[in-house]
């Protein structure tokens, strides 16, 4: 696996997001149809899923940690990438830094521990809209949270 490989899988899902958005902002419907197409079980889930597992264990993925969370932001907002960012986390029955969210935020949640949740859901997506905010939370275990950031906007609360 790769870095490159990543980017690639990533830059078809934000082609898939930026096609179906087209021109509104994350929302409910966007939740509901990534999960549809691209929700647990799904080929795009097992690749990104399979990429971000092996990017942690051969160390290009979370390379930095605080507060008991792994995490680094793996590239910038592009074009290629729809002018969203994209971080990854590492987090285990913990609750991380309240932020906000100025453009809204895709999450893909992979659970590593069957029973982990991200907010209180299973695997798959969670789109958070424009103006958003939480104190994002994994309980029942570990899961990887890749992150999807419009522009690349992200707000920690002080």
């Amino acid at each position: 696996m790769s870095l490159e490989a990543f980017r690639t899988e990533i830059a078809a899902v934000t082609a898939d997001i930026a096609a179906e958005l087209a021109g509104r902002q994350p929302d409910a419907a966007l939740d509901a149809w990534l999960n549809a197409r691209h929700g647990a079980g799904s080929a795009t889930f097992e690749r990104l899923s399979a990429l971000c597992r092996s990017g942690v264990a051969e160390g290009w993925l979370c390379q930095r940690e605080g507060g008991g969370i792994r995490y680094g932001r793996v590239f910038k907002p592009d074009a290629e990438l729809h002018q969203h960012s994209v971080d990854v986390v590492d987090m285990t029955d913990i609750a991380g830094p309240h932020h906000s969210h100025p453009n809204g935020e895709i999450d893909l949640i992979m659970p590593i521990d069957p029973e982990a949740r991200f907010d209180g859901r299973p695997a798959g997506w969670l789109v958070c809209p424009p103006g958003s905010a939480h104190q994002p939370t994994v309980s029942g275990g570990r899961a990887l949270v890749l992150y999807l950031l419009p522009e690349g906007r992200i707000e920690f609360t002080r």
